[in-house]
Order: structure tokens, then sequence, then C-alpha cells
């Protein structure tokens, strides 16, 4: 039999697609009968808000490489300009889909529950003179239009703005252009008074919740903002902006400063997507095409609303709980549910190793963690990689305690978290006025791993308390990423951490490390000899089994591995949310290998490696994913779990119980396409997220 060559094209899904795909599956998530109403409108928020980043950030790439005349095929094998096109095709399905549905599916439903998304022309006389009233006294004031001749050149539109294309025509029948932007520091649905309705059996009053689009209400009062002027037509239209930013850090003496910098040159990237609504006239398509200097097909011809992202206004303004998933209150660990003051929780942990699943546990014993440190007297330092905490931070607020209580205290703060990096900015200039030391990461790699070490004085000497997590340091997201840290003080972890920190901050040329993987530093090598060892296992006949899960799955290094583990004969089972370039059910190359994407209520975040071991079960938790980005150009932290009781209950607990999700799961095909999973009967039915709320 001829030997199968693992580098063929035809083993490979294309990345983008398979970005494209997840796309896919969390839209579906707006179609499912089986999400709360409200939730589904988020879930086609979320989908928005993807497509935005997708554009901004991956195929603004892949045009740079067009424009550059880079001829680097994909994975698959494709060239830039090829995926470029098969990416419009996909992306204009998914767009005309979402709002399709949005308009003929969810609009009647919400109706139909009271929330009433109207369009101008279809309120009443009362309504209407609320609107307008809005319109006069709210936005009318900030409207500027803006004409287009020979005294007026085109005006430059910002990333992500709603905009309207007018034609008016003046009293000798000459037609011109202008401009209108839809306030972004407006409300996108305009919110009209409530009603109530009848009482209900339950004695509650049902109230009425209706709103208009501020687009709508601005297109119908458009005569008011051209007086002595002919309105013709008016057209929305947004554009999307290359907004992956690059830092030239060799040459930037202040990176903080270059980051400001570049943040600002963000809103004026060129455009890689104009959406259009279909009744414009090709004639002002032409002009806007010509002006924003965009090809024909990066106009993408959507219908009402361009900009799903907005939807977010209407899941987070209306107040109706039944509509939305019942509240679920977080469990305390039972090792951490008698602490007394939260000065125990280092007395807890210098006993045992402590596990966090979040957000089934709450978040809550990491701040507590923290402020401990920062209170006992006893405690020299905290050292702290922060890469996303968000604007509200009780993290860093821990941090600035410990400050000014003069504990030394060392934060790595990554300004390069894309879209991040204005809140990280505002925390490093805090950090800083209160004295801490704050570094912002090694050049040409971004800090991605999730660690906080604690220096503690204890007798004659010291111990060093650490957490590790999958996650960010984000009391918010914590709430829906579903994570995995851990609390240790194991000596051989404190001084991998203190050479890590060493690293970040100093000169360290440190490459090894006794437990921790780190990358760029052994974190490849060591994921190899790990899969390796599994392959070797198999050839000689003993037990091996690979269980990962992960958000992507991309470098192929990493995959050509596990194509050859399960030619070997080794099981291997990846849970993998993203991105997935991994070919499964290939004979002869990947038919024991098994792919599954879990899309819910929850984001599943955690990178889990386990590996058999012929028995000697081994687990790998960390901040990386299997990409070259992680592997090659990140700082990241991958650490074993020793303790043989939490093995096993990550074993058995977690991993082993996704397998046998039938509401959630979709099943990747060798095609790159997904399959729902479904229950053979209603009594069968499994949730892995519901299961994990209610154990």
């Amino acid at each position: 039999m001829a030997e199968i060559d693992l580098e063929s094209p035809s083993l490979y899904i294309n990345r983008e697609l398979s970005l494209l795909e997840f796309q896919r599956r969390v839209l579906e998530e707006a179609f499912d009968d089986d999400n709360p109403l409200l939730e589904r409108v988020k879930f086609t928020a979320i989908f928005g808000s993807n497509m935005d980043e997708f554009f901004m950030v991956r195929v603004s790439g892949i045009r740079k490489q067009v424009e550059a005349n880079i001829i680097k095929l994909s994975e698959d094998g494709l060239t830039p300009r090829e995926e470029l096109a098969v990416i419009r095709k996909t992306a204009q399905e998914l767009l005309q889909q979402a709002q399709h549905y949005f308009q003929k599916k969810l609009l009647p439903k919400l109706d139909k529950e009271g929330i009433h998304v109207l369009e101008y022309g279809k309120l009443s006389k009362s309504q209407k003179e609320r609107a307008d009233k809005y319109f006069n006294d709210v936005v009318y004031p900030v409207l500027t239009p803006l004409a287009l001749d020979p005294g007026h050149p085109f005006p430059h539109i910002s990333n992500l703005s709603l905009n309207l294309a007018v034609i008016i025509r003046d009293k000798k029948g000459n037609e011109k252009f202008a401009r209108i932007k839809i306030p972004d520091t407006l409300p996108r649905l305009i919110p009209i008074k409530k009603s109530s309705g009848s009482v209900r059996k339950d004695g509650t009053i049902p109230f009425h919740h209706y709103f208009v689009w501020l687009d709508h209400v601005i297109a119908a009062n458009l005569s008011g903002l051209f007086p002595g002027l002919e309105v013709v037509s008016a057209h929305p239209f947004r554009i999307i902006r290359d907004a992956d930013i690059e830092i030239q850090e060799l040459e930037a003496d202040d990176l903080l400063e270059s980051m400001q910098q570049s943040i600002r040159k963000r809103k004026f990237g060129s455009v890689v997507q104009l959406a259009v609504h279909p009744s414009m006239p090709e004639e002002m398509r032409d002009l806007l095409t010509e002006n924003l200097e965009v090809e024909w097909n990066d106009v993408y011809s959507l219908n009402h609303p361009l900009g799903l992202v907005n939807l977010w206004q209407l899941y987070n303004n209306v107040d109706r709980y039944d509509l939305k998933y019942q509240p679920y209150i977080q469990r305390i660990p039972k090792q951490l549910q008698k602490i007394e003051s939260t000065e125990n929780i280092l007395d807890i942990i210098r006993n045992e190793n402590i596990l966090l699943h979040h957000p089934y546990e709450s978040f809550s014993p990491v701040v507590d963690f923290l402020h401990a440190a920062a209170r006992d007297p006893n405690v020299l330092a905290i050292k702290q990689t922060v890469y996303r905490v968000g604007a509200n931070a009780p993290v860093v607020e821990a941090l600035l305690e410990a400050a000014e209580r003069g504990k030394q205290v060392a934060v790595l703060v990554e300004l390069k978290a894309r879209f991040d990096e204005e809140s990280n900015i505002g925390w490093a200039r805090a950090l800083e006025d209160a004295g801490v030391h704050v570094v912002y990461g090694l050049v040409g790699l971004k800090t991605h791993c999730k660690i906080a070490m604690v220096v503690r004085k204890e007798g004659e000497g010291i111990r060093r308390y650490l957490h590790l997590a999958t996650g960010n340091y984000n009391s918010v997201t914590s709430r829906i990423y579903e994570d995995v840290g851990l609390f240790t003080c194991d000596p051989d972890m404190g001084a991998d951490a203190t050479d890590l920190f060493n690293y970040l901050t100093g000169y360290s040329t440190k490459n090894s490390y006794k437990k921790l993987l780190v990358a760029p530093v052994n974190l490849r090598d060591g994921m190899e000899k790990l899969i390796r060892r599994e392959t070797g296992h198999a050839k000689a006949g003993k037990k091996a089994h690979i269980i990962f899960k992960m958000n992507s799955l991309v470098d192929m290094g990493m995959i050509q591995l596990l194509y050859q583990a399960s030619q070997a004969g080794v099981k291997v089972d990846l849970f993998v949310r993203g991105m997935c370039c991994l070919r499964p059910g290939i004979k002869g190359v990947s038919e024991n290998i098994r792919v599954i994407s879990i899309v819910g209520r929850y984001l599943e975040h955690s990178r889990i490696y386990y590996f058999l071991n012929d028995g000697n079960d081994e687990i790998y938790m960390g901040s990386a994913d299997l990409m070259p980005r992680n592997l090659n150009h990140r700082v990241e932290v991958v650490f074993p779990v020793e303790n043989k009781n939490q093995v096993k209950l990550i074993r058995d607990k977690i991993l082993g119980v996704y397998a046998k999700d039938n509401m959630r799961a979709r099943i990747l095909k060798s095609n790159g396409t997904y399959e729902r999973a479904r229950p053979e009967d209603a009594a069968k039915v499994f949730d892995i997220q519901n299961h994990l709320m209610n154990k």
C-alpha cells in the first residue's frame, strides 16, 4: 500500500471557511426554538459581531496578501485570491440568512410576545409624534449632513458606521449627493413609551415594548436637514475597515504610545466590506465604491438591519426574564465553602490543590485569593499577567489595593489584546500611578498566558502560591465562558513561575522548565513528545487514547502528529469549538479521529489535553490552542494536573461526558461541514452544559 502524503492539501480544511462554519453554528442557535426568544436575538447579535471581526481581521489580512502579490497557499491549497472568492460566497449566504430569519421569524415572534420593533411607516399617529419629537429634540442637533461637490470632498466614513446616502435636487433640477452618519452615540433602536396590557391570570401586568429604528426616523425627517431642496431618495450603507493593528515594535521607543496611535489609525483602515441595501441605485453604488476605493466583490447587498450587532440593545433593554435563560447561581468548591475570612484561602491552598470550573463554579475565589494576598502581612510580592480583564476589573482593584498596602506588585499588561487595547491601556496607567511595576510584554510576542503568583514569607523561607488558568482574569466573562483554573503551591511549578516572570520582565533566556510547558520555549516540543508517546504506546499494543478540548486546531504539524496517532490505532477525541483544519474519518489517515463542536449558552473556552499513557493518565491544561500563533508567537503556559483525584474528575466528569451531548454537539464530517447530533428519543436527551449546571 502506497504511503499517504500527510502534507497533501486534500487532508486539510481551509482555516477561514472553518471559521465561517463556526459562525454558522452560532447562527443556528438563533434559529433554535429550544432557546428562549431573547437569547435567540442575542445569538443573532453575537453572530453579527463575530462577522464584523472576521472581516476586520481575517478578510483584511488576506486582502493585504493579494495587494502585495503574495502567493502563499492556504492549508487546503488555495491562493489568497481564491480564498477571498469562496469567503465572499459563504459570508454573503450567512449574512442574508441571518437577516432573513430575523425579519421573517424572530420579529413576528417578538411582536407576539409584546416586543414590537417597528418601521417608521407602521407607527401610529401618536407614536410618530413621539418619534418626531425625539428627532427634533435629540437627534437633529447631532446630525451633520456632508455634501459631495467640488467644494466638499468625499467625507471620511469611520469603521462600523451606519450611514444614509441621500440624493437631493435643487430648484433647477440638479441632483447632488450627501452623506449622513447615523450617530453611534444614540441608540439604534429608539424606545417608545411602554404600554400595559390586561392583567394576567397570575395578577401581573404585561408591558408592551415599542421600538423604532433610528435610521428610519432620520430618513423620514430628512426634509428638515435640506431646507429648500427636494429629497429624492435615501439609502442606508455600512462599512467595515481593516482593524488589524500592526506594531513595528523594534522601532517603537514607547510601546504604550505606539499602541495609542495604532488604535487611532484603526478608524482609518482600508475598507474591506461595503454593505448596501438592495434598493440602492447602481450609480450610487458606483459613487461609493469609487470614493471608498473598494472592488465590486467587497460590496454586500443586504436587507435591513445593516449591523446585526445592534440587536444587543434589544436583548439588554427588554426586561422580559421569561424570554431569557433562567439565572444560574454559581457554586463555590467544597474546599472553600467554610472559609470564615478571605485570608484562610491561602491556608487551604497550602494543604491541597483546588480546581475551579467556570462558569459552573464562581470566579470569586480568584478575587478573594488576590485580596487575601494584599492584606496578608507576610505576603511580599504579587506578580500577574493581564490579557483581557474588561472595564470593571475586581482583579485589578485587588492589585491596586496590594500596591497601596506596600506589597511589591508586578503586572504584565498585554497591550496587544485585540479590541481590548484601550481598556488595557487605562488599567496600565492606573497601575503605574499606584506604584505597580508594569511591563507591556515582549517584542514580537503576545503574552497570552493566565497566571498569578503570590510570594509569601513563611518561617525562614518563602512559599509561592499560584493560580493558573485557561481563561482571562475577567469576572464578567467568567459567568459566560467555560474555563478551568487551578490553585497550587507546588514548589516546582512555583519555581517555574518565578523563571517565567523573570523571562517576561527582565532579560532571562531560560530555555527549560521543570513542569510547565511554556511557548515559545518548550510547549511545541512538549506536546509533540506527548502525542508521539501515545502513538508509541499504540504501536506497542499498549492502551492509548487522546482527548483534546480546545478553541481551535490549525497547526499543520500538530494535525500531522494526530494523523500519525490515528494511523497507529490511537483513539482520538477532539472537542474543538471553533476552527478545525483536520479532516476526520479519512480512510488510512483519520478514521480513529472524532471531532465535536459544542455551541450553547456558554462559550466553551477551556484548553484541556488528556493522554491515557497506558493507564497512567496525564492531563495538561492552559492558555494555548494548537495554532501556529499560540505555539510560536505568543507566551503561553500549559500546566500539568498532578492530583490523581482531580485527573480522574476531569477525565470522567468533564471530558468523559462531553461526548454524550446530543443537543448542542455538532459532529465534523470529512468534507468540512458539521452535522448536528440528535437524541434517538426524548428520554435520552443530554445537554452537557445543563448537566454541568445541575450536577
